[in-house]
């Protein structure tokens, strides 16, 4: 079975943490219905959908990929790069503890969810503005001991390594190769995104088939073209917030 852990949004995400693009009007009523169709089509892909509460004043809780990482055997909580976003690590990690041993990330480290793109036994890590080499040391110390191998790319064009690349199907990458190296992705099928929708590398692997923001259409197109399934998502809110489709859930296996 498949849990899907994701949080409410926060009235305050006007006041998200920005870093790549200008602060614009959110509609946090279009959020919500925004929100509501991204739960609803992970619930049709077979996820047991637990939605944490947002608390006040957490104005990206939404964006809950960035409190952890969990992976088979243990969850590892984050410690984000960004100052007010730490205490969103708290409410998610009481949840996460009803199915995983927990570890974390600790100081001087810090480590976004969204850096992080576990591929097999394979986790690569994205040394960005909001993960720095100690945070990425912990992590590869605490997964060592369950045989993962951690790979650092640096990130310098965008705001995670997984607004570059992700996985869209067995051994195949979704990757904009003027953001990130190419060549660290070594044996893998890389489908490059349209020249005209930059920041649409960001796709949802669920199963077989790919959650995946329908403001990209040309991409959306290109995905379709090599077999894969796409379930289209209106993210259109969310992404003035600097949010992706990877960004609002924490998807693993349950007995």
């Amino acid at each position: 079975m498949l849990t899907a852990i994701t949080r409410e949004a926060s009235a305050t995400i006007g006041n998200c943490a920005l870093t790549y693009l200008p602060r614009v009007k959110i509609d946090t009523d279009l959020v919500l219905k925004q929100h509501q169709e991204y739960q609803a089509a992970l619930a049709s892909l077979g996820c047991e959908l637990v939605t944490v509460p947002t608390e006040p004043g957490l104005a990206d809780s939404v964006f809950i990929e960035d409190t952890a990482i969990v992976l088979d055997e243990i969850a590892v909580l984050c410690r984000p790069g960004i100052e007010s976003r730490r205490p969103e690590v708290k409410g998610v990690e009481g949840v996460l503890k009803k199915y995983r041993t927990t570890a974390s990330i600790q100081p001087p480290g810090t480590l976004d969810g969204g850096d992080l793109l576990r591929i097999g036994k394979v986790i690569y890590a994205g040394l960005s503005t909001r993960s720095n080499q100690s945070g990425i040391e912990q992590l590869r110390n605490i997964v060592a001991d369950y045989a993962y191998f951690v790979k650092t790319i640096e990130v310098t064009n965008c705001l995670h390594l997984k607004s570059a690349v992700s996985q869209v199907a067995t051994g195949t990458l979704l990757i904009n190769s003027n953001w990130i190296d190419r060549s660290a992705f070594g044996g893998m099928e890389l489908i490059e995104v349209h020249k005209k929708e930059a920041h649409a590398a960001n796709a949802l692997l669920v199963g077989q088939r790919v959650i995946y923001p329908s403001s990209f259409p040309r991409t959306m197109k290109k995905l379709v073209a090599h077999g894969i399934e796409t379930i289209p998502v209106d993210m259109s809110e969310l992404q003035k917030a600097e949010g992706a489709a990877t960004c609002c859930s924490l998807i693993f296996t349950t007995p």
